[in-house]
């Protein structure tokens, strides 16, 4: 007797359209492309990830693209990165003005600088709004803020069980390490997430409960603060003091080095949001910190702060002045 013969569908074995399921984490929304929206778009482009970014002109557009492309033609020169996988890059990044492209994303991420904590709060709220008016409401939002909680954030959205607070530390090339935080409305599931987007990309997850200043931000600024009082005091200067931390304790960059690579106007901003959120002295900004960034001598970004710079970002001359 012969065996009956039994019929299946391709569609059981092959991708087809009906079984093909989206990857997560295929496309994920940047807003505000500065210095950290830059870094965080070419991470993740550099792991095959779509990134949109948002900005507030056509001319911000156009110089986060070029400023992207110059580390990436550095990584060419010096770490082995070729033409090819430098046009990939570039062409899985794409920049706009309009927040409708964010749709179909899994992730965004704010990541605007803003002038004072009254203004940036209101206008990261804003942001997050916008944001949800256009997502799916499974997609992640979080902040990169370290100084503004994610649940004062996200308290007026509809999911703010699917926003959390994260920091990518973009002052070092090799800092694989990136904070993440749950505020009180935080799912697990939303959580966890992002803990696999911290993993796709390479980068070790250490989890901080939420608190203004994290951990990093927090230990930082008070030593830049005593290095500052150690100044005023003439126990030494600007260059010794780096010198001694680098060569003693193993840092990458002193404080002083360090503070004018991320910007004297953020760090300031920074100690005076902490100082407003615990009221403690160890975070009061000093005032040799703030008669610098009074009189523009932001960083690397200025010229000149603790030390002066030619227009590459290099250091042209011992410490522009001492106390």
């Amino acid at each position: 007797m012969p065996s009956e013969v039994i019929y299946e569908p391709i569609e059981e074995f092959g991708l087809s359209k009906k079984s093909r399921s989206k990857t997560l984490f295929s496309k994920i929304g940047v807003v505000g492309c500065g210095l950290v929206g830059q870094n965080i778009a070419r991470v993740a482009s550099f792991y095959g990830i779509e990134v949109v970014f948002i900005e507030v002109s056509e001319e911000k557009i156009r110089e986060a693209y070029k400023n992207i492309e110059k580390v990436l033609d550095d990584r060419i020169e010096h770490w082995g990165l070729t033409q090819g996988e430098k046009r990939a890059i570039l062409s899985r990044i794409k920049g706009t003005l309009d927040y409708k492209d964010l749709v179909g994303c899994d992730f965004v991420i704010e990541a605007i600088r803003a002038i004072d904590r009254g203004g940036k709060i209101k206008e990261r709220k804003d942001i997050f709004r916008r944001i949800e008016e256009v997502v799916d409401p499974e997609c992640i939002i979080a902040t990169h803020s370290t100084t503004i909680v994610i649940t004062e954030l996200s308290s007026d959205l509809k999911h703010r069980d699917r926003c959390v607070s994260l920091h990518f530390f973009v002052n070092h090339q090799e800092a694989r390490v990136v904070e993440v935080v749950r505020g009180l409305y935080t799912t697990d599931e939303s959580y966890q997430k992002v803990c696999k987007f911290v993993s796709l990309i390479n980068r070790k997850i250490v989890p901080v409960q939420e608190s203004a200043g994290l951990v990093s931000v927090r230990l930082f600024v008070v030593l830049l603060n005593e290095a500052c009082e150690i100044l005023m005091e003439g126990i030494s200067n600007i260059e010794d003091v780096d010198q001694l931390m680098k060569i003693g304790f193993g840092m990458r960059l002193g404080p002083f080095e360090l503070a004018d690579k991320m910007g004297l106007d953020k760090v300031l901003r920074w100690m005076d949001n902490i100082y407003n959120e615990f009221g403690d002295i160890r975070y009061k900004p000093n005032p040799y910190l703030r008669r610098l960034v009074r009189g523009k001598h932001l960083g690397i970004e200025s010229g000149e702060g603790f030390y002066k710079y030619d227009e590459n970002g290099k250091r042209i001359a011992l410490p522009s002045r001492g106390c």
